[in-house]
């Protein structure tokens, strides 16, 4: 039986990788900030020290991106240096890694989906600490896998759906940004592809991993209340007329090459309609 650790157990994601790579039939381990700090190196050498895993996911991370206009160090420390230590480690125990990425590490600038090769420039904090993180895992752990995801949604953290559905307990219309373009993931969705990933024995690379075709945050809304048979009315709005701190890209759809199912279908199960 292999072993699989899941940094960072906290959160939406890794409740739901936790829960596939059991189902498959893995040993799997989780750590929180209380057994180690990936932004420590000692702590993480001693954490290591007497043990060894198949697989380790770094899905640790510093993910509030308006917060990171104001807390860059912060950001990168977590995002960049914790992920360093961890691929250090694990190279020296010879151990592959995943490093959980972003849609934000591009600009938006496109009108095409972007491809694992196509040239990165963050516009926000967030997204240049998560870039940073790449390029420190790549260069400390030669078996990395990196994967890009983007829009994740799941249980057991806050999201967009869940915001959405919350705010319409209370509110007969709400205002949804129309001209920013991604790709909904739901993160059972995303377990599934990184452990197939890593059972196939894939090679060692950048992938992207999220939702099949592309939509806005106001279309997104608009099928989350379809399909929940929820009547409230959705205002489209332009991203000027919701400024925040941290910019968006427009376009950050990602060319996944079809290795998770379209967004809808996604969120069809996700509500338990398939």
């Amino acid at each position: 039986m292999k072993n699989i650790l899941v940094v960072g157990a906290n959160g939406m994601l890794s409740h739901d990788l936790i829960k596939v790579f059991k189902e498959k039939g893995y040993n799997v381990s989780s750590t929180t900030r209380k057994d180690f700090d990936i932004t420590k190196k000692e702590e993480v050498k001693d954490f290591f020290k007497d043990k060894s895993f198949d697989l380790v996911i770094n899905s640790a991370a510093y993910t509030q991106v308006d917060k990171a206009e104001e807390e860059k160090e912060l950001a990168f420390l977590t995002n960049e240096e914790g992920a360093r230590n961890l691929a250090q480690i694990t190279s020296q125990k010879n151990i592959p890694i995943v490093y959980i990425s972003t849609d934000y590490v591009f600009d938006g600038k496109g009108h095409e989906s972007y491809k694992t090769c196509d040239k990165t420039n963050p516009i926000n904090v967030y997204g240049e600490s998560k870039l940073a993180g790449e390029i420190a895992t790549t260069k400390a752990n030669p078996r990395s896998y990196i994967v890009r995801t983007s829009w994740l949604y799941g249980s057991g953290g806050k999201n967009f759906v869940e915001t959405m559905l919350e705010l319409a307990k209370t509110k007969s219309e709400i205002k949804v940004v129309s001209d920013q373009f991604g790709c909904p993931t739901w993160t059972l969705d995303l377990s599934r592809a990184i452990e197939k990933l890593f059972r196939e024995e894939s090679e060692y690379a950048i992938y992207h991993l999220c939702g099949v075709g592309q939509t806005s945050w106001y279309e997104f809304a608009e099928e989350v209340f379809r399909l929940k048979n929820i009547d409230i009315t959705v205002i489209p709005i332009e991203t000027k007329e919701f400024p925040r701190p941290a910019n968006r890209p427009k376009y950050s759809v990602l060319d996944n090459n079809g290795l998770i199912r379209s967004w809808q279908d996604s969120l069809r199960e996700s509500f338990g309609l398939i």
